[in-house]
């Protein structure tokens, strides 16, 4: 019997103890992952979340795909790093779930940022592999990135890409592989991110490795959502559009006539500015190609409406 009473009293305070530690990781910053309790055998038992399955959850974070663990063990893999991201070490421990559980809830605090930072890195690097391609083949297939606005591209699915692949210098933009463009994410949230976490190199990459993913530049494609219908209503609303945007520029001509701001439609050609597909730094060889080829268009009609202004103003000074 007096051994069934000491039994039952460790017991109790064992369970105590723990709630104690639940309630101190609680009280810690929300940013870090969630204490679980669970039940096994009988004896309660606690226990951190996975901190990447922790991150990929979180709202925000759907742009980005799993990491395999193999990849981040791998030091190789992540050469330069350190000097990118402060308590590198501490860092990527947190990422591993190898962090000591007596570190300070303000250190913490900044080692979630850190970590943020450094898992956006690996993440670049990762996307550009095999693996890393397949998964977000997965993800652009379900169109977990967006659909392209524009309406002749047929809903076509778009493809996340940064503008630089050093951090904290612009967010992430999503690529439309029909129209070539760049467009903003629809989402704040999204909006954040830093297209450093993605590169500059991911989306054509992927085209590169899977040719037959390459969207045609007119009708609906694989993995655009336009149907014959849908098809046709667009083509009814662009050419809508376009007539609004002819009356709109009928409408700039005559107040610039009529004495109002001159503005010069060619200065406002040669100010348009190209997104240039890049891997690893290098453009794409065909991409090159055809924009060598509208960029001399562009330059004749340019130069045409240059001339058509110039003899516009000689007129009026007569």
């Amino acid at each position: 019997m007096r051994f069934c009473l000491q039994f039952l009293n460790a017991t109790i305070t064992t369970t105590a103890a723990l709630l104690i530690t639940a309630g101190s990781f609680a009280r810690r910053r929300s940013t870090a992952p969630p204490l679980t309790m669970t039940m096994d055998d009988g004896c309660l038992t606690c226990r951190m979340a996975d901190w990447i399955s922790w991150f990929l959850s979180s709202k925000g974070n759907e742009y980005f795909c799993e990491v395999d663990e193999d990849f981040i063990l791998d030091r190789f893999n992540l050469t330069g790093l350190n000097n990118e991201v402060a308590n590198y070490s501490q860092a990527l421990d947190l990422i591993t779930d190898n962090l000591d559980d007596d570190i300070q809830d303000e250190l913490r605090g900044s080692l979630d940022v850190q970590a943020r930072l450094l898992y956006g890195l690996i993440h670049a690097r990762w996307i550009v592999t095999a693996r890393g391609l397949q998964k977000m083949l997965e993800k652009y297939k379900r169109a977990e990135f967006g659909r392209c606005p524009r309406v002749l591209c047929h809903q076509q699915s778009l493809l996340p890409v940064g503008l630089t692949d050093i951090p904290y210098e612009k967010s992430v933009k999503l690529y439309c592989g029909r129209c070539e463009d760049l467009y903003s994410p629809k989402s704040s949230r999204h909006g954040s991110i830093d297209g450093a976490y993605f590169g500059t190199t991911f989306p054509h990459l992927l085209f590169l490795v899977y040719p037959t993913l390459l969207p045609p530049k007119s009708g609906p494609s694989e993995y655009g959502g336009g149907s014959s219908r849908t098809a046709a209503r667009g083509g009814a609303e662009a050419e809508a559009e376009a007539r609004n945007r002819r009356s709109r520029m009928r409408e700039e001509t005559e107040v610039a006539e009529g004495g109002g701001e001159n503005i010069s439609t060619a200065s406002v050609a040669m100010k348009a500015d190209r997104y240039r597909p890049k891997i690893y730094g290098f453009q794409v060889h065909e991409i090159a190609k055809l924009q060598r080829w509208q960029e001399a268009i562009r330059d004749r009609q340019v130069a045409r409406l240059e001339g058509l202004e110039e003899a516009a103003s000689r007129g009026a000074a007569a």
